[in-house]
């Protein structure tokens, strides 16, 4: 059984197909919590992009030997390299048709957040003969990734719910809703940067754990979630209901799960069990309105 689960499993996630289900599952998040219908071509284009843009970012970021990387999920996907290269082009292809599907304010988002995408990894400055990209700014990477999925996975659906009228949310509640989550995504991006500090030493990219340390680092991705709660608290809507319950739950497992990790830890925990929370937290908002709700 393990045999034929496994090469399923490491499919999933090392092709970027989990963490593209995660970006699907923010935005259900988003939805849920205004109260909106979910919109197919918002779910469609977050999907496609972020396979697209997460592929792409690996295969420009190539090591000499991967197959002698250190790392499984680089084995695994340049073991697969065709295959990869393949998903990467219908993914970024898929999204012309969807892109005009899309409003104008929504397109004029995508592509600021997209430029920040593939700018990320890609070596487009100079200083000397040293070649960077906005991955090596200082403290400049996990503010970078957050930001990028804060605004496509709750801005850029409320802008396609404000064009459409389904439902109306106001400024100061969409603003609170970008804090907040704004807030979660980066407690959870920290510990890849944990994971990765003697390599990012070595690269000379100064995470928040290099520039900090590993200590430091865990304790702010707690007072990270810490402020998600207390603004969960303040701007709660409907009382203490399923809602807040249901996140409140998951931030407590997520600052356990941070607390648990370490550099130390395989590939599967950070790829499964702690992106998996992004997915956890839309289950979670379910299956309490779900119980509760009847």
């Amino acid at each position: 059984m393990k045999k034929l689960f496994q090469p399923v499993f490491d499919f999933l996630l090392f092709s970027n197909i989990f963490m593209s289900l995660c970006a699907v599952a923010q935005a259900l998040i988003t939805f849920q919590l205004i109260g909106a219908k979910p919109i197919f071509t918002v779910l469609a284009l977050l999907f496609t992009s972020t396979l697209g843009i997460y592929n792409f970012c690996i295969l420009i970021t190539r090591p000499a030997q991967p197959w002698a990387s250190p790392y499984k999920r680089v084995r695994w996907f340049f073991a697969h390299y065709r295959l990869m290269v393949t998903f990467t082009i219908v993914s970024l292809l898929s999204l012309i048709p969807l892109f005009f599907l899309i409003t104008t304010e929504s397109k004029i988002l995508l592509i600021f957040l997209g430029c920040l995408s593939f700018s990320y990894g890609l070596p487009l400055f100079s200083v000397g003969d040293h070649k960077f990209g906005l991955r090596n700014i200082p403290g400049l990477k996990p503010f970078l990734i957050t930001l990028v999925w804060t605004m496509s996975c709750v801005l850029f659906p409320v802008l396609e719910i404000l064009h459409l009228h389904t439902n109306d949310i106001s400024m100061r509640d969409t603003t609170i809703l970008i804090a907040k989550r704004f807030l979660f995504i980066g407690a959870l991006t920290i510990p890849f940067d944990i994971r990765d500090l003697f390599d990012d030493r070595k690269q000379g990219l100064k995470t928040i754990p290099v520039a900090w340390g590993e200590k430091n680092a865990y304790l702010f991705c707690q007072i990270l979630l810490v402020g998600y709660v207390i603004l969960l608290f303040l701007f709660k809507q409907n009382g203490f209901s399923t809602d807040f319950w249901a996140l409140t739950l998951t931030v407590i497992l997520t600052g356990w799960l941070i607390f648990k990790s370490a550099w130390k830890k395989d590939e599967y925990y950070y790829f499964f069990f702690m992106d998996g929370v992004l997915i956890l937290q839309y289950v979670a908002l379910m299956a309490f309105r779900f119980i509760i709700g009847h």
